[in-house]
């Protein structure tokens, strides 16, 4: 995001601190240039390419040629490849591969974006740093080995093994909460070693380097100056760069008559930081948000600079040079330190200050981020549907290059907006806009794709227009229309294991038949639609395995249906309850209606209309529980106190009931039994504020349906807000908790969070996200809350857990005012939320798997069948189903074409005897992922370590010839990866022993807990 906002204060203040003791051997500053390139944010990604992004990398390169002693570092590179494929000369291209190999230009992370690590999920974590790895790879032969992680709100568990993983030998952070900074900097402390999981072994342990209170930026103010120091290139001005190179807030240039004062006010914040740490080697990184638009103006006042501070060396005390990262982590690798291991902790929430806490974001613009999770969605399903389709024979006519640019856009879109100023909901109201437009228009392009292979084959092999559809929280209305006969629905399972479900359709009339490829009825029921007064919801039970589909077809039937074997779909009966006022008193529960089915009994009471209790039926326990929404008052008057707004959650008082009266109806069917509740501001109002749809399924918890037997489905709808408001779901309950809450890294692992007695802004400091799932617990049973998009989630009372759904803001700061930044988002959003409970030991086995089958549901995808085709008899192909014990998730299977050599040596040769046309793209390798869901020790059984013969479990894709085991991103081959080895303090954690010495090429693989394993499948052909 943007200059900090309280960077410039805190430059001025600390340049007046005394220094502190500083280390014994000589300073040694490594001056690190690098340009902090959001990709969105403010300005769409087009107008910052106009505006500075194309000129950083055209005068770096330039200036970087004309010196031999300059260096430059670039991360993100979403805006390197726009610049390399449609702004860079062939000439500019040979300069920059030669850069890298004298190693003067250095990529660090190299992911697409510079991702959040608050709100992402694992799998598009993983997705936005293998598409970035694998385009710097293919085109270079580079592979990035440190990370630059300055700007995302808060430092996640996850990302060090994530990035251990990757390859990389150092990790660098800088947002963490204000006090624990301070402390930690006044120990010494801001360098470890950190051990991300309690699973995994030291091999996945990473050293971390968290900045000091100045971050990424060179320290703004200058004793000497009103100008600010060290920014000579000025500000980047939009919407074109000024026609007479003057930009505003352009430093003073460095001249004989005042370069003794830049260097003694660079000596001095060097010394400063240099008390920071233990060793003497300073980290000065030179650049902020769009800077070196104009490098040749930075460098040729950066390099007299530092050629007078080497010059009076002795008299400093300090040297001073260009680095990239790898000269910083290399000097200080060869001071070889002993460290301390930091253990599976997280740096979330963040605080800027006492009243800033940054826990909004987890929430801002709810759609967005449900948005994004759906692509993402879509994307994994595509990509496995796309590989089954090639292999072991394409089955059809689809042209294999066609459908990978498909998958290769939404791989962009899905990337993008992993950036930290992007799901996050911290962008402007135009950026927010281009953000959903290159996922719709991604997600457009694969829908494309997987209707193409799912109705191509029988029995979709009608004419008419294929209507696809993501997954069963957003269905079509089937056309009232009687010219088609009826739809066929191909339903596509994208998990590795089977599966049973129900799917929604909307259709248009009340009366349907449906039948499976055999001709054979389903179970299935109708009823009345939840999204049109005027249409119905048909829900059908499917049971499908990994990789695989099922055909169904749904029929309109007319009149009587007596002496036809069509059976006709039993309709829901609807039972519909008063409204009842909010302060209604209770009768003690002597008016319980039960829902139930073989796993839970819910209990509504009809003098409130609201959740009475749950039984869990396996231990036959009751525990009591309310669910009910309130809403936080934001302040938008700075003169008033703290402000709430994209980033910043500031309220101190608490939540309030945001409704005065409650409806409730009961959809009751063979099938399923929906609760639906309406909540009203005033008993007289005709439209509702919000809604909770509960879903308890009537299936047996058989292996197959355990599943869904025991989550009780709720969809809920919210908005739009009156203004300054922030919504939230209370769940309350008889749980002693003891106000202690759990909530997931990134659906990769749980953190503990106790409730935190803050003197200052205490609600907001105990909020935390929630990616995928949380719950709290006594000793006897656990709730699980398992969602489809981020939120942010708190326990700020014994036995509950508040659910932040949305959020409406404007405030007066003219920070916010001046970037569009106040989120005034008047949109009404329908999150989804499954709730488990139960014995701890049954909600361990089930909440992982639950997480993945509630982000990964399966899609279907509808076409209109014809008169012919309405009698025809199809046996649709079955190839053998992908399926993996229940712990392994396929995290990935997919053709991600990169054409470059599996052999490093071989690549290199291939790079330097250049490509007179490009290659065209290799379909041949497939890039499997798998990823152990459980904790050691965290269940008796799904705790082991997992084995598979990928020849067997990969059989529908043909024979298995070779298995390659690659890094996370899949440049390395795991067999030559050899990170730096930190010393540690003996005795300290090690963690879990994982997977023992592996021999290379087998296809027998064993998955220990928390692996995430990357192989490159090659098939015979």
């Amino acid at each position: 995001m943007g200059l900090l906002r309280w960077l410039p204060l805190l430059g001025q203040l600390l340049l007046l601190w005394p220094l502190a003791a500083r280390p014994a051997s000589p300073i040694r500053a490594f001056v690190v240039p690098h340009s902090h390139m959001d990709v969105g944010w403010v300005y769409t990604v087009q107008e910052s390419m106009r505006a500075y992004a194309a000129n950083v990398y055209t005068t770096v390169v330039e200036e970087l040629v004309r010196g031999r002693q300059r260096r430059f570092i670039a991360v993100e590179q979403e805006f390197f490849r726009l610049w390399w494929d449609g702004v860079a000369s062939e000439q500019q291209k040979q300069q920059v591969r030669q850069l890298l190999d004298e190693g003067r230009l250095e990529f660090v992370l190299g992911g697409q974006v510079m991702h959040d690590e608050a709100v992402t999920h694992l799998d598009d974590q993983i997705l936005q740093l293998t598409e970035g790895h694998g385009f710097l790879y293919e085109t270079f032969g580079i592979r990035p080995q440190f990370s630059w992680h300055v700007d995302p709100f808060g430092a996640s568990a996850t990302t060090p093994t994530l990035f251990a993983l990757a390859g990389f030998n150092a990790h660098l952070i800088s947002r963490i909460d204000y006090d624990l900074k301070d402390a930690m900097q006044e120990a010494q402390g801001l360098q470890f070693v950190w051990h991300g999981s309690p699973s995994l072994s030291e091999q996945q342990e990473i050293y971390t380097h968290v900045m000091d209170l100045y971050s990424y930026c060179t320290p703004s103010h200058i004793p000497f100056s009103n100008r600010s120091g060290f920014y000579w290139n000025g500000v980047a001005v939009f919407p074109e760069p000024p026609p007479d190179g003057v930009y505003p807030n352009m430093s003073e240039p460095v001249t004989v008559d005042n370069i003794h004062l830049y260097a003694e006010a660079l000596v001095a914040n060097v010394k400063q930081r240099a008390a920071w740490f233990r060793t003497p080697h300073v980290l000065w990184p030179w650049g902020c948000d769009k800077q070196f638009f104009n490098a040749s103006v930075q460098f040729d006042n950066m390099d007299p600079l530092l050629e007078y501070i080497n010059n009076r060396s002795a008299q400093f005390g300090i040297s001073v040079q260009y680095a990239t990262l790898n000269d910083y982590f290399q000097a200080l690798h060869d001071f070889n330190v002993t460290w301390d291991i930091r253990d599976h902790h997280d740096f979330l929430p963040y605080s800027s200050e006492p009243q800033q806490a940054w826990t909004g974001f987890f929430t801002s613009r709810s759609t967005l981020k449900g948005l994004a999770r759906q692509a993402s969605a879509l994307l994994y399903a595509g990509e496995s549907m796309f590989t089954r389709y090639m292999w072991p024979h394409p089955r059809g006519t689809l042209d294999p290059t066609w459908a990978l640019q498909q998958l290769q856009q939404l791989r962009w879109a899905v990337s993008e907006v992993q950036h930290h100023d992007a799901i996050t909901g911290t962008e402007s109201p135009k950026v927010k806009n281009m953000y959903m437009e290159h996922l719709s228009m991604g997600m457009r392009g694969v829908h494309k794709l997987m209707a193409s292979i799912a109705l191509d084959r029988p029995p979709g092999s009608g004419t008419g227009a294929p209507k696809n559809i993501r997954g069963p929280q957003v269905t079509p209305v089937l056309s009232v229309d009687t010219r088609p006969v009826g739809y066929s629905a191909s339903v596509y399972n994208p998990l590795a294991w089977k599966i049973t479900t129900i799917i929604t359709l909307t259709v248009a009339f009340p009366s349907v038949s449906v039948t499976d490829e055999l001709g054979r009825p389903v179970s299935a029921q109708i009823q009345n639609s939840t999204k049109d007064p005027s249409a119905y919801d048909l829900l059908i039970l499917t049971t499908i395995p990994g990789l695989s589909y099922r055909h169904y077809k749904v029929r309109r039937t007319r009149g009587d249906q007596a002496g036809t074997r069509e059976l006709v779909t039993p309709r829901a009966n609807t039972l519909k309850f008063s409204r009842k006022l909010r302060n209604q008193t209770s009768q003690e529960g002597k008016l319980l209606v039960p829902v139930m089915n073989d796993c839970y009994t819910l209990l509504f009471d009809q003098d409130t209309n609201m959740l009475h209790s749950i039984q869990d039926r396996q231990s036959n326990r009751t525990v009591h529980m309310t669910q009910e929404f309130l809403e936080y008052r934001a302040n938008g008057d700075v003169k008033q106190g703290p402000i709430s707004d994209n980033y910043l959650f500031a309220s101190n008082d608490t939540a309030e009931p945001s409704w005065e009266a409650v409806g409730m109806e009961m959809v009751v069917g063979t099938l399923a039994t929906d609760v639906r509740q309406y909540f009203y501001r005033n008993i007289t109002d005709q439209g509702y504020i919000y809604s909770i749809h509960t879903r308890l399924a009537h299936v047996h918890p058989s292996l197959a349906g355990e599943l869904l037997c025991r989550r009780i489905e709720q969809q809920y709808q919210v908005g739009p807000l009156d203004l300054n408001r922030e919504a939230i779901l209370r769940t309350s309950s008889d749980l002693n908790s003891q106000q202690v809450l759990y909530s997931d890294n990134n659906g990769y692992q749980m953190q503990r969070r106790p409730y935190k007695a803050f003197k200052s802004n205490p609600i907001p400091r105990n909020y935390y996200p929630m990616v995928q799932s949380a719950f709290i617990e006594d000793d006897k049973s656990r709730l699980v809350l398992l969602a489809e998009r981020p939120h942010g989630v708190s326990s700020q009372e014994n036995g509950q857990v508040e659910v932040m759904l949305h959020r409406r803001l404007w405030n007066n700061l003219v920070w916010d005012l001046n970037y569009n930044l106040t989120l005034n988002d008047t949109s009404v959003v329908h999150p989804v939320l499954w709730l488990l409970l139960g014995p701890k030991s049954t909600t361990t086995a089930l909440r992982p798997r639950s997480g993945v089958a509630l982000q990964h549901r399966p899609v279907v995808l509808l076409k209109e069948l014809t008169d012919e085709e309405e009698t025809a008899i199809h046996r649709p192909h079955h190839p053998w189903p992908v399926t993996l014990p229940p712990s392994l998730h396929l995290q990935v299977l997919s053709l991600p074409g990169w054409q470059y050599s599996r052999n490093h040596a071989q690549h290199l040769k291939n790079l330097q005897r250049g490509h007179p046309e490009k290659p065209q793209v290799n379909l041949q390798r497939v890039l499997l992922r798998l990823h152990h869901l459980y904790e050691a020790g965290e269940d008796p059984v799904l705790s082991r370590p997992a084995t598979v013969d990928l020849k067997i479990a990969l059989r529908g894709l043909g024979s298995v010839v070779a298995v390659e085991e690659r890094s996370l991103t899949g440049t390395w081959d795991v067999q030559t990866l050899q990170r730096w080895h930190w010393r540690t303090k003996i005795g300290q954690l090690k963690g879990h022993p994982t997977s023992p010495p592996r021999s290379p090429g087998g296809s027998i693989i064993t998955v220990y807990p928390k692996e995430i394993r990357t192989f490159f499948i090659y098939l015979q052909q």
